[in-house]
């Protein structure tokens, strides 16, 4: 009877548990839920009212009721991507090297000094950005120095401990027998991390990128300091641009009215453009075969 009390017991404990995880993984999508649905109700009126001006309009003159956020939007495009094409392959290549080049000393130093970029304040990358890039793009390269370009090496240095730190821990996952096989084949170790480590690990590493994307359009204070924040489409990656976060930011303090409702439709376009994305990064490895 004691043994089967304890499995009883043991049963309802489980069940607890269960309820309690479910509980919470429908608390957080409840969270998110609640939080698009009240952005949408908000900016709704707006959406409804001005239709395809609002996101195509070239105009932001919130004084005269003109609202465009096109600009914006391909702001927000130009420095995300720019950000991805300059992070991810420093980031992945330096994952490469930690889990299968570096000595185990020498990695056990660096993961730390990785991390520690994850805790530097946005601020302090904007401050870095205002007073080491801009000034050399500006001398080097042309322009004002607040660019596109700026906003992208930026927020590409402050990708990169997620992609190095989910990438580092998706190749070590890999079973150590998938790539004693393929050297046991006579494929060389550059050979195995290429095709068998590399797609082995696709999910973790493409989970990085997403995360690293999602972190770069929802960044603010480090755009708002570097980008120059012109509301004008950019003809060049010299050329500032304001993103959608930083005009939400630098006007919310003083909208009113359908000023107000126009940076929570904003907020709404922005939800579009990170589902777009993710979806673009989701797909983009079957695109390919991979």
């Amino acid at each position: 009877m004691p043994g089967r009390g304890s499995a009883i017991s043991r049963r309802w404990y489980e069940r607890i548990v269960e309820k309690c995880l479910l509980g919470s993984a429908a608390a957080a999508v409840l969270i998110v839920f609640l939080i698009g649905a009240f952005v949408l109700l908000e900016g709704l009126p707006i959406l409804s009212g001005h239709g395809l001006d609002f996101m195509f309009g070239r105009d932001w003159s919130p004084l005269q009721g003109v609202f465009g956020v096109f600009p914006m939007i391909v702001g927000t495009f130009y420095v995300t991507i720019g950000a991805l094409i300059l992070g991810v392959p420093v980031g992945l290549a330096c994952a490469v090297y930690l889990a299968e080049y570096a000595p185990r000393w020498f990695a056990r130093l660096i993961r730390p000094a990785v991390q520690l970029l994850a805790g530097i304040p946005s601020v302090v990358y904007g401050f870095f950005g205002v007073v080491v890039l801009v000034p050399f793009i500006m001398d080097n390269l042309g322009g004002w120095g607040f660019s596109v370009l700026a906003g992208a090496l930026v927020l590409a240095l402050m990708i990169l401990p997620t992609i190095i730190g989910i990438s580092e821990d998706a190749i070590r996952a890999v079973p150590v027998s998938y790539k004693e096989g393929s050297l046991s084949l006579g494929a060389t170790h550059w050979q195995t991390i290429k095709k068998v480590l590399l797609p082995t690990a696709r999910p973790g590493i493409v989970a990085s990128v997403v995360l690293g994307m999602g972190r770069a359009i929802g960044e603010t204070m480090a755009v708002i300091m570097v980008v120059g924040n012109v509301v004008a489409l950019p003809h060049s990656i010299l050329d500032p641009v304001r993103t959608l976060t930083a005009n939400i930011a630098l006007e919310m303090g003083y909208a009113f009215g359908d000023h107000t409702r126009a940076l929570f439709a904003t907020g709404v376009v922005l939800f579009m453009v990170i589902i777009l994305l993710n979806m673009f990064l989701l797909l983009l490895p079957k695109r390919m075969g991979t």
